[in-house]
């Protein structure tokens, strides 16, 4: 009988929303805050990549340093003085999940390799369908989509439409920063 109220205890606990609950990842920039929703179940290597560098501090201080209106959004691995930051390896792709590449989705940039995505992320702007997964091939992979933005669009759409330049070999480079002052796991 104890084993059996144990057991249920443990269902209604893992049953509750607050269990349930996706992860959301808070994203506080320079012009504005980005709750990002993480979909675990579909990406889960990709999540826990991400959620690592969050937990480091690896996004605090980066900017979005390729701004595409009518495309994305990129962030995530260089400074504002347009530095590189050190990443760890590269990550297996999960594009093949069934997420697509559609406008406000948040997908892991990379490589021609594939299997190349380490820190850098983007933000789709629009519907990306010629990023989404085709078949395991070079041409094919396609971009892991691995969560959404839950709130602050408004602060997405006004990034989109800033000003921006080349800067050495760098396009689409706003041309006032844009920092992300800090990445927070909000429920952990």
């Amino acid at each position: 009988m104890k084993l059996l109220f144990s057991s249920l205890a443990l269902a209604a606990v893992l049953a509750s929303p607050a269990a349930l609950a996706a992860q959301q990842v808070a994203l506080q920039t320079s012009m504005g805050r980005i709750v990002l929703e993480l979909d675990d179940a579909r990406a889960p290597g990709t999540v826990a990549n991400f959620l690592q560098y969050v937990r480091e501090g690896h996004y605090d201080g980066t900017v979005f340093h390729r701004v595409i209106n009518g495309f994305m959004i990129q962030g995530g691995g260089m400074t504002a003085d347009m530095k590189e930051k050190p990443t760890r390896p590269g990550i297996r792709n999960e594009a093949s999940n069934g997420l697509k590449n559609a406008a406000y989705t948040v997908s892991m940039a990379r490589t021609p390799d594939p299997h190349s995505a380490s820190a850098q992320f983007f933000i789709n702007v629009a519907d990306n369908d010629f990023l989404n997964y085709r078949e395991p091939t070079t041409r094919g992979w396609g971009y892991a989509v691995f969560g959404k933005v839950v709130q602050g669009k408004e602060v997405v759409d006004k990034i989109k439409a800033v000003p921006t330049a080349t800067r050495g070999q760098n396009e689409g480079v706003p041309l006032q920063p844009i920092v992300i002052q800090k990445a927070e796991v909000l429920n952990k």
